[in-house]
């Protein structure tokens, strides 16, 4: 039996793992946050499986504010006790796109709201909020095996919409989502190149840089080849 953590527990522990050379550098990759004690991603996967699941220190953890523990909240949470109200509570508090990354594609991509929640947040102002719509699609493209075609077309009208949004965090995510859709198989890759294509034509640089970064990896040898496999 895993041994029942607490809180303040975690929090020290947290403390010690964390690098203050780590926190300085994160500012290079765009992390600019207060609360952050640069704990590695390698460390707090392995702390999380130390902990387990924990709906309930998740939540504790999360609410604390501290970046390195709100990781850690979206690696132990459980996603069959995660409500629609605490994703969107969530959401309001991203501040990062690692946060924001982590709770999309290690948490929220396994409940029952994701595929809802993906589409409804690209319609949202704040920037880290409407990148979590996407960053949902492409984890969805990634992670759920079963989902048939149909559901992933429905997003192609939303990445072509929104692709003109200039923000960084907002288009690297409509463009990641872009790409993971046409990887799934050859014919989501056929209508992934289209709307990239559709997109290239928009007079927008944020759009012109979606659709040909994503259309060198989708029309590529190596996809190409994957997918005639």
């Amino acid at each position: 039996m895993v041994a029942q953590w607490t809180c303040d527990e975690v929090i020290r522990k947290l403390k010690t793992l964390g690098d203050p050379r780590v926190a300085e550098g994160m500012a290079r990759f765009g992390i600019h946050v207060p609360n952050v004690w640069g704990v590695s991603a390698s460390h707090l996967r392995r702390f999380a499986k130390e902990i387990g699941k924990d709906h309930r220190l998740a939540a504790q953890l999360w609410r604390t504010g501290v970046h390195d523990a709100r990781i850690l909240a979206a690696l132990i949470d459980d996603p069959a006790q995660v409500t629609r109200r605490q994703m969107e509570r969530w959401a309001k508090d991203f501040d990062s796109w690692a946060v924001c990354d982590a709770a999309c594609g290690c948490l929220f991509d396994k409940t029952p709201y994701a595929w809802e929640q993906a589409a409804e947040w690209t319609a949202r102002k704040q920037e880290y909020a409407k990148r979590a719509g996407f960053v949902l699609m492409a984890s969805l493209a990634v992670h759920d095996k079963k989902a048939p075609d149909g559901r992933f077309e429905k997003f192609l009208p939303l990445i072509a919409k929104h692709a003109t949004d200039e923000r960084n965090f907002v288009k690297k995510a409509v463009n990641w989502a872009l790409r993971q859709i046409g990887k799934r198989n050859a014919r989501l890759n056929a209508l992934a190149i289209r709307t990239a294509e559709d997109i290239r034509r928009i007079d927008s640089k944020a759009a012109r840089w979606i659709a040909s970064d994503a259309l060198r990896e989708l029309t590529g040898a190596r996809v190409q080849a994957r997918l005639a496999r």
